[in-house]
């Protein structure tokens, strides 16, 4: 068994488990797009970042590829880490804004503005099509080709592949395939229909302190007195 602390809390998890694995057996949220327990770890969006350590030397980690240590210290909602999200799911958005998923992850996050030109995309790479097909259909008719900017999935040689089986598993797993509720011509980046209520708990504690609850349930937080 491995000891750590996760959000002040004393835990002991089993050697070999995750960051997040970890967090969800003890009930705690910690958001994800391209992860899937039944596909490999993939590390691509970043929704599941921790902070990890104690003061100047902590650092975020993202908590799907980070396995647990003897000894670490894990906070799951601090203001570092809840800004680190909003700002990825506002890149997602720039990419993929008719994706009804991360148009709910806007909403539940409270991201309510893109400030970066929409690309109007389809594909946010988060590698799940991909690792659905090896992993679970046994295809490998799709994967990664170029780099950087230029990086897409497509077939070998973009012809139609001998290997795929026609299942659907990667439309059934992608999160840009859900269209959004308005359509594809809603004018705005952010639909926000959804929106909930910002914690204002951050504001005066540097870190959520109703993590096990609903935003805002407590009501107006007011620092604690010396």
């Amino acid at each position: 068994m491995v000891r750590l602390t996760i959000n002040g809390l004393d835990v002991e998890v089993e050697e070999g488990w995750t960051i997040l694995e970890a967090a969800r057996f003890f009930g705690l949220e910690i958001p994800t797009l391209c992860y899937n327990e039944g596909l490999s770890p993939y590390g691509a969006c970043r929704l599941c970042l921790v902070e990890i350590g104690k003061e100047e030397r902590s650092k975020l980690v993202s908590s799907c590829t980070y396995p647990v240590e003897e000894g670490l210290v894990v906070r799951t909602d601090t203001k570092q880490v809840l800004e680190a999200r909003k700002m990825n799911i506002e890149l997602m958005l720039s990419i993929a804004p008719y994706s009804k998923t991360i148009q709910d992850l806007a909403s539940k996050f409270g991201v309510t503005e893109v400030r970066f030109k929409p690309r109007n995309e389809e594909c946010i790479l988060c590698g799940l099509c991909v690792r659905m097909c090896k992993e679970q259909m046994d295809g490998k008719a799709i994967g990664f080709v170029n780099r950087g900017i230029d990086m897409r999935i497509t077939t070998p040689f973009d012809i139609k592949s001998e290997e795929c089986r026609l299942c659907g598993g990667c439309i059934y797993i992608c999160p840009a395939c859900q269209l959004r509720c308005q359509g594809p011509d809603a004018e705005t980046a952010v639909c926000n229909a959804c929106l909930t209520m910002d914690p204002t708990c951050v504001d005066y504690y540097e870190e959520l302190q109703c993590w096990m609850y609903d935003a805002g349930r407590c009501g107006t937080c007011v620092r604690e007195k010396d």
